[in-house]
């Protein structure tokens, strides 16, 4: 990473402008041209600096729903099992842990009934039990770490 990917990231913690380009919007305000800045950011997600660049919405405002979810997927069949989970395109962060439940997952779906459709067709799929644990409050916590 030179300067100029740093200025990037901590540009757009910030956010991208509501417009029309906001890649352009973000690029002017760095002082690059949209193609460069898009460039960088490309090569910085494909370098795994960054694993995403992009809107966070409250899913929930607009009919929509998610939920932390768990399960027990035994040791030697754990990498089957996760790349059941996470073929399902509801299934995002998938985590393995060093705990009975071992694979923590975050299920997004268009609609609140979607949720237990999902996790009854993990359950189906994979054969283990499906532990949801959805949010009973909601905290913001606006992490912002210089690069």
């Amino acid at each position: 990473m030179d300067q100029i990917d740093r200025d990037i990231i901590n540009g757009l913690h910030g956010g991208l402008a509501i417009c029309e380009r906001p890649y352009l919007d973000a690029a002017q305000r760095l002082g690059l041209s949209e193609d460069e800045l898009l460039s960088r950011l490309a090569r910085l997600l494909k370098d795994g600096v960054l694993t995403r660049v992009g809107p966070l919405y409250q899913i929930e405002r607009m009919g929509g729903a998610f939920t932390l979810a768990a399960l027990h997927a035994p040791a030697e069949e754990f990498e089957q099992v996760a790349q059941r989970v996470n073929a399902l395109p509801q299934v995002a962060h998938n985590y393995e842990r060093d705990h009975d439940l071992n694979m923590w997952f975050v299920i997004a779906t268009e609609t609140p009934a979607e949720i237990e459709e999902v996790i009854h067709t993990i359950e189906r799929e994979t054969g283990c039990s499906v532990f949801n644990f959805p949010k009973s409050r909601e905290y913001f916590v606006e992490l912002k770490l210089k690069a």
